[in-house]
């Protein structure tokens, strides 16, 4: 396989927050990346800062939960950019409840999103991957995964994705692909913002209470994680398979 600049990467979920530092992030490793995010308009200012700093970005606009919508999406980013070698599976969403008040739909919509939507673009991406005999997927957990008082299903999702992320390290890792997990701790993003409002709590007051909680004094920024992505997608990461890393400012169990 060629260098970095040879290699196409898909993140979904690129419209804002992590997925877009993470896309920003692997087009200054070298990548072109294809930022996929529910509607195509919401990545076009991350593709319009790539592109302005020398880099190659298109923007794609998919359900990841649709399999014809995601089978699609990956053969425009094929056509468009080349074969994607890199995939990370970022889209999430929240349904936040008690168990008792939890939904069907709630349930469904986020294990939709979370869960099959990886499921469908990691399958869709690993015809490029084994073909190519080199590639590197990299889910999105959660600190969650670990339970979460109110999120019930985000929970199952992102304990679902770890192993998820075990079990295509022992099936595509003979191929050459490399698949890791990052969970994240409290992140400082508009979908934590969303959470403090839905709580009622001032956002600053609402990070400062969590900052304090954690070992390193503060929440997390999406560079962090888009810092690790960098790391899993990285050459030298070709020897580290099936871990999760949970970026949280301190040890998790």
């Amino acid at each position: 396989m060629a260098g970095t600049d040879a290699r196409v990467a898909i993140v979904t979920g690129a419209a804002r927050g992590i997925g877009a530092a993470v896309a920003a992030r692997l087009a200054r490793d070298g990548l072109a990346v294809a930022l996929l995010d529910l509607q195509e308009s919401g990545c076009a200012a991350g593709v319009e800062r790539i592109t302005a700093a020398g880099g190659r970005a298109i923007a794609v606009g998919a359900d990841v939960s649709d399999r014809a919508a995601v089978d699609a999406a990956v053969e425009r980013v094929a056509d468009e950019l080349g074969a994607p070698t890199v995939l990370v599976n970022n889209a999430g969403i929240l349904r936040d409840n008690l168990l008792f008040k939890m939904t069907d739909d709630d349930w469904d919509a986020v294990m939709g999103v979370h869960l099959r939507g990886a499921f469908l673009m990691s399958r869709a991406v690993q015809v490029f991957q084994t073909k190519a005999g080199w590639g590197r997927i990299v889910n999105l957990s959660s600190t969650s995964a670990l339970g979460n008082r109110g999120q019930a299903n985000y929970s199952a999702a992102k304990a679902g994705l770890q192993g998820f992320t075990k079990t295509l390290a022992i099936e595509l890792g003979k191929f050459g692909v490399t698949v890791n997990a990052i969970a994240p701790g409290l992140v400082a993003t508009d979908m934590t913002a969303a959470t403090a409002a839905r709580l009622g709590i001032d956002f600053e007051d609402f990070k400062k209470g969590a900052a304090a909680a954690i070992p390193v004094g503060r929440v997390g920024v999406p560079e962090d994680i888009a810092h690790a992505a960098s790391f899993f997608v990285s050459e030298g990461a070709g020897f580290v398979s099936g871990q999760v890393l949970y970026v949280a400012g301190g040890p998790k169990d």
